[in-house]
């Protein structure tokens, strides 16, 4: 499996005392495959995202991307494997004004071994995403939609296993919305890598067969759904499994 998550907990310090926001969240998905999570404000959806993607360590529990826990690894390591393994796409799309459409795209290959090849790769994810007229604009020159087009590409950049996604419409009118909710799975299937988007939103939501919910840190199957098996639990008849029960 490209992407799982076994037993994760995550649990931080407030002043009324320790305030679990994930419970056992445990899953697996393949190359190509993909999911979308829903749940409330505060119900720990961003958490299991930072966790995914090495941003924050689970209280308990294990993350491997492509067979390995980048939690293991040393913080020059982990900054490295993240960069290489897991692309980012946030709500806002966190562009920097003083850099050209082809320089924000060009931003995660500034870091790490040399890659001549970046530039071509930029310049035709930049045309995949309708943006191949725009490489020397900056962001300020483009719509919402636009920035987030050049976002999705800059997730792209390294060819990552992972791709994770924290509301990536949330910002978006209804057309906006939609061309992006289009581009992302059509470049998810083109790459083939695997792809998790945290949403509120359930038309984008609806476009995934696995759809899964937190509620109160717990992760559940949301619908009917073709759903991953708990790592290590593939014959069990439960689609997904968490803390060793079915849901």
């Amino acid at each position: 499996m490209s992407l799982e998550a076994q037993n994760l907990t995550k649990t931080y310090a407030s002043p009324a005392g320790p305030l679990q926001v994930l419970t056992e969240a445990s899953f697996a998905l393949g190359r190509g495959e993909s999911a979308a999570v829903m749940g409330p404000s505060g119900s720990g959806k961003s958490s299991l995202l930072y966790i995914l993607g090495g941003l924050e360590a689970p209280t308990s529990g294990t993350v491997r991307v492509a067979g390995q826990n980048p939690y293991e690894l040393a913080p020059e390591g982990l900054a490295a494997f993240r960069n290489r393994q897991v692309g980012f796409v946030f709500q806002d799309h966190c562009l920097l004004p003083q850099c050209t459409v082809l320089e924000n795209v060009l931003v995660p290959t500034l870091v790490g071994d040399p890659d001549s090849a970046a530039p071509e790769r930029a310049r035709a994810l930049l045309d995949h995403v309708g943006l191949g007229s725009r490489l020397d604009h900056r962001p300020a020159a483009l719509s919402g939609g636009e920035k987030q087009r050049v976002a999705i590409a800059r997730a792209l950049i390294r060819q990552p296993h992972v791709v994770l996604c924290d509301e990536p419409t949330g910002n978006l009118d209804a057309d906006s919305a939609i061309r992006i909710s289009e581009l992302l799975l059509s470049l998810h299937q083109q790459q083939q890598t695997v792809l998790l988007v945290v949403t509120h939103s359930e038309p984008l939501a609806k476009r995934f067969a696995r759809r899964w919910r937190i509620e109160r840190g717990h992760l559940r199957t949301e619908g009917v759904g073709s759903n991953p098996p708990k790592p290590g639990a593939e014959s069990r008849p439960a689609d997904l499994q968490q803390g060793g029960r079915g849901l």
